[in-house]
């Protein structure tokens, strides 16, 4: 059995994927930490990387950070269910380990990652999976909130505002579109949306 069948039949046996994506700023982290919080059957799928860790970055918990040779080698080896080259050499993907294990467990999946890996996601899980573009009320917003995030040089904001404009044109590829304006509003609208998708009830083991 090829690892697309076998990933598909723990799928038919277990949960489901609940994946949001949306450009660099428009907060759809707030949100998966969020719906974590309320729902103890979603489980985070804790993507891998090759960019430097940060400092208030966890190994396991928020990536998995590889060096570039790793995730080559993990590219060959295809370990992963999607990935791509956001930046030269700053690599970003999802270990198909990682889905496999959490669906094994009986949880359903909730990915935060960036709009090319949603697009791949929901190709490959298709029904399976809901696919949600989060995004701010207006250009202008976003682009406040990245210049306020003081994490990025000078440089790596310049190449993230870029590819944020370019993303936002990408909406109309998803299922729902949620847009983050009054937290506590895109909150309740985040979770109405997972428990219509995975029939979870709040607080729902």
């Amino acid at each position: 059995m090829d690892q697309l069948a076998e990933s598909n039949g723990i799928l038919q046996r277990t949960g489901k994927l609940i994946i949001f994506t949306a450009p660099s700023g428009a907060g759809k982290t707030t949100i998966v930490r969020h719906l974590l919080k309320c729902y103890p059957n979603l489980a985070f799928s804790v993507s891998a990387t090759s960019r430097e860790r940060r400092p208030n970055e966890k190994e396991g918990v928020d990536y998995y950070f590889l060096s570039i040779e790793e995730f080559k080698k993990k590219i060959k080896e295809e370990a992963f269910i999607e990935w791509e080259e956001v930046y030269d050499n700053q690599f970003y993907g999802t270990l198909k380990s990682e889905v496999d294990r959490l669906l094994e467990e009986g949880k359903n999946v909730i990915f935060d990652i960036d709009v090319e890996g949603a697009t791949n996601l929901k190709k490959r899980y298709k029904d399976h999976a809901l696919a949600i573009f989060v995004k701010p009320p207006s250009e202008l917003t976003l682009l406040e909130r990245l210049q306020n995030r003081k994490t990025e040089t000078r440089e790596s904001l310049r190449k993230r505002i870029e590819k944020a404009k370019r993303e936002l044109a990408y909406q109309s590829r998803f299922d729902q579109i949620l847009v983050n304006d009054v937290l506590e509003e895109t909150f309740s609208k985040a979770e109405a949306m997972v428990e219509t998708f995975t029939g979870v009830k709040k607080g729902e083991e």
